[in-house]
């Protein structure tokens, strides 16, 4: 079991930035990547960016050149810088673990992000 926190959310307008940050602890070793999802009212989750721990990125379309997932290992935590920030971004953002195909997480109360436009 792989316990995240999520902070940096806030509210900000559109064009800005914020830089999202999540905390691992617990069985670490055990993590092949991890990912930042969101999930907008009304809509269902969806992978936003995740980070394998060799260093290998997939975004999704929508946040591609706008969005940078990173990685610091020895703070075993993981940050999502996002710049550009357009209102449809506006959702709650989690972060998750995962490895063969399961999350190692649970989904927490996750980090609400508000875009003005």
């Amino acid at each position: 079991q792989v316990h995240l926190v999520e902070s940096g959310g806030g509210l900000v307008q559109a064009g800005g930035s914020l830089r999202l940050s999540c905390a691992a602890s617990g069985s670490i070793f055990s993590v092949n990547a991890m990912g930042w999802y969101r999930q907008a009212p009304g809509k269902q989750r969806e992978l936003v960016a995740r980070i394998t721990m060799g260093g290998s990125t997939v975004y999704a379309d929508s946040v591609k050149g706008r969005f940078t997932i990173s990685r610091d290992n020895t703070r075993n935590t993981m940050y999502l810088q996002m710049n550009s920030l357009k209102p449809e971004d506006t959702a709650t953002y989690y972060c998750n673990a995962d490895s063969q195909g399961r999350y190692l997480g649970s989904w927490g109360r996750g980090t609400q992000v508000t875009v003005s436009s």
